[in-house]
């Protein structure tokens, strides 16, 4: 807790010397660029990896960067609302679903969780998971190098909550009006670098030759 005290006090300056465009989100209300879909990992920072500032991201993490598919019954579903929020009050004109390597979700894909009432929603959560996986044993076999297992389920765990999404009616709605972009991106974690899902071509691509091609 010391540090974290300390890291509120760094921060306290830094709200200082931003103290207008801090205000300014108070007074103003926030209006967030995009809806940010990641990982409850703690080494996945989306305000840090893309040096975005505060009021750009509305944030959603969980356990996985999975979207459940949209079920209209009356049940709390956390991941589900804020998707609804983000889209149909806030008004967000992109939606980026970003997945990462060395996800714990998706090496637990592989192996088989107990039981137990430790876990009861956690086994339950992993189901949004499964089709990432087979896709992978598909593609590679099921005596593939673990690693590429891995890996390769990972980006298609991206790939299919890009499909999850699009099953709730108003994102779908305005995705075809051409009024939403969705994203699918895939973090490194051991050297910061992010591959976007381009449906085009049906590959991960750097994105930073986004940033090139529009000489940033």
């Amino acid at each position: 807790m010391k540090d974290y005290a300390k890291g509120n006090k760094l921060f306290r300056d830094y709200f200082k010397k931003n103290k207008e465009s801090l205000l300014n989100l108070v007074k103003s209300g926030q209006s967030p660029k995009a809806l940010f879909i990641g990982c409850s990992d703690s080494r996945v920072i989306p305000d840090l990896i893309i040096q975005s500032n505060p009021g750009d991201l509305f944030v959603v993490r969980n356990v996985g960067n999975f979207v459940p598919p949209f079920k209209p019954d009356e049940d709390f579903h956390s991941t589900a609302s804020a998707i609804e929020y983000a889209v149909s009050v806030l008004k967000v004109n992109d939606i980026i679903i970003c997945g990462h390597t060395h996800c714990g979700a998706c090496e637990h894909l592989f192996h088989e969780i107990d039981d137990t009432p430790d876990l009861i929603h956690t086994k339950k959560w992993l189901e949004l998971g499964e089709s990432a996986k087979n896709s992978a044993i598909a593609t590679l076999t099921e005596d593939a190098p673990k690693e590429e297992l891995l890996r390769l389920t990972e980006k298609f765990s991206v790939i299919q909550q890009i499909e999850n999404i699009l099953t709730y009616p108003s994102v779908q709605r305005r995705f075809e009006a051409d009024g939403l972009h969705i994203h699918g991106w895939y973090y490194h974690i051991e050297n910061g670098d992010i591959e976007y899902y381009n449906a085009e071509s049906s590959e991960f691509l750097p994105l930073n030759t986004i940033a090139q091609k529009n000489k940033i």
